[in-house]
């Protein structure tokens, strides 16, 4: 019987058949910062155009989402979150579509050989936040009600699936202390508007079926779950800055002792 070792290489030499570009080599880097079998990581690597695509076709999903899932086109087209928001607040609803064309450019970014740094890092603090902020509030804050069975799982997996992506950017990207500070930035400034000062009409945190409606498109967020939704935004925001700067020094430390 394979070992799981086994198994992984040969789904890695299968996909390496079909997209067989090069990958970068793994530089060793703990446990603690790549978690991530190198076989899995070589396989999505390997998959960086599809996985893109899929990226960017999700982001595409989510604008319609936030819009209130129009299913025709008369007016208004945009309803939804998206719809009672002003235009300006626009780049500040859609955080998982936004985290997904991240990835989906970054992706696209190290193909094509461009340098992205601050876009490598807009895409891990993203899929970091969103890939495990999502879980944690469909499980725990709004729970199946209210929402269509596959959509809800969907928006489950698929985002679990965004947390995972994040740990194959380490094999392209340096981590650079300036590209962390620029995601660190704008993560951190849109925990600031989503739940803590509101601004053109915030908070602009997604929509939680947690918090009691008491009037149109308004919603209670005085409750709990706004809360808990909070305080699990900011700690993923920690938590992305300790993930992104540990893996700067472990870089770094293995970069020194091959000079």
């Amino acid at each position: 019987m394979a070992t799981q070792e086994g198994v992984g290489g040969r789904i890695e030499a299968i996909v390496a058949r079909v997209f067989d570009g090069p990958v970068p080599t793994t530089e060793g880097l703990p446990r603690y910062v790549a978690p991530l079998p190198e076989w899995l990581e070589n396989v999505g690597l390997r998959l960086a155009w599809p996985i893109a695509l899929v990226n960017l076709v999700g982001t595409l999903f989510g604008f319609w989402y936030y819009a209130g899932r129009p299913l025709n086109l008369a007016p208004p087209l945009v309803e939804g979150q998206l719809g009672a928001a002003p235009l300006l607040a626009y780049p500040l609803i859609p955080d998982s579509p936004v985290a997904t064309m991240f990835i989906g450019l970054s992706f696209a970014a190290w193909r094509l050989d461009w340098d992205a740094e601050w876009l490598h890092m807009l895409a891990f603090f993203g899929c970091i936040k969103l890939g495990l902020w999502t879980p944690f509030v469909q499980l725990v804050i709004n729970g199946p009600g209210g929402i269509a069975a596959w959509l809800y799982w969907f928006l489950v997996l698929s985002h679990v699936a965004m947390a995972v992506e994040a740990f194959l950017i380490h094999r392209y990207a340096s981590f650079s202390v300036p590209a962390v500070a620029v995601a660190v930035f704008w993560y951190g400034f849109n925990d600031v508007v989503d739940y803590f000062v509101p601004v053109l009409g915030g908070p602009h945190h997604t929509w939680l079926r947690g918090e009691p409606l008491v009037a149109t498109y308004t919603f209670d967020h005085t409750v709990l779950a706004h809360d808990l939704a909070a305080g699990w935004a900011v700690v993923l925001t920690i938590a992305a800055t300790f993930w992104a700067l540990s893996t700067r020094v472990e870089k770094v430390k293995r970069r020194s002792a091959t000079e």
